[in-house]
């Protein structure tokens, strides 16, 4: 049932996306919680949105392939529901709600944990102030580097209802990152936001960009 969108008939996900919801935002506050200690109130929201919303959720459904299992009609089949931000987030909250009433809050509770830990690693109070695109821009202007470079790939989808795929580069490094989005600034937020973590991981060994420097350059 979790799977099933309402476009497929009347015994639908929808119930369990309620549930699933409301229990994501508790066990997301509440990790925020204990790993932020020191932060306000208005901090603690800014993360928990930065990780609670459509494109977030869509994003970890697209990374387990979550649209191939979807059961739709044959209306939003055609359509490319399956692609569709709001269908995958709603069918990844339903899974939780569903995984809830399976076996538990606390099984549940890991899960979600599980699920969002390499988002949850990513966090930093040094930088939930700015999104993905200003901090990579900031941070080659504090290298005195060419600014990154965006380019449109596709776009595909109905008039009011298109993917985009961004393609980032900067000089430093070979590799592209790409980013997906309902539109093409969302796109290449994706793609800024998969570099840094690229540029994050490169810098654990020999911090080519002092990162650490950066963050507390943002302070």
């Amino acid at each position: 049932m979790a799977l099933t969108h309402r476009s497929f008939g009347s015994n639908n996900n929808e119930r369990l996306e309620f549930l699933g919801d409301s229990i994501l935002g508790f066990v997301i506050a509440q990790k925020l919680y204990d790993t932020f200690p020191d932060a306000c109130e208005g901090g603690l929201s800014r993360l928990r949105a930065s990780l609670v919303n459509e494109s977030s959720l869509a994003e970890l459904a697209r990374k387990h392939q979550l649209g191939d299992y979807l059961l739709l009609g044959s209306g939003e089949l055609k359509s490319g529901g399956f692609r569709r931000d709001s269908i995958l987030s709603d069918a990844l909250e339903a899974i939780m709600g569903a995984l809830f009433k399976d076996q538990g809050i606390e099984v549940c509770q890991q899960w979600i944990v599980q699920l969002f830990a390499e988002k949850l690693q990513g966090l930093s109070m040094n930088n939930w102030q700015k999104d993905p695109k200003t901090r990579l821009q900031e941070l080659m202007q504090s290298k005195k580097m060419e600014l990154p470079e965006y380019t449109l790939i596709t776009m595909s989808g109905l008039a009011h209802e298109q993917t985009f795929k961004v393609k980032c580069t900067i000089p430093l490094i070979k590799d592209a990152c790409i980013g997906t989005g309902i539109s093409r600034k969302k796109a290449e937020q994706a793609a800024a936001e998969q570099m840094l973590k690229l540029l994050n991981t490169n810098s654990l060994n020999t911090d080519p960009l002092n990162m650490n420097s950066l963050n507390k350059d943002s302070e």
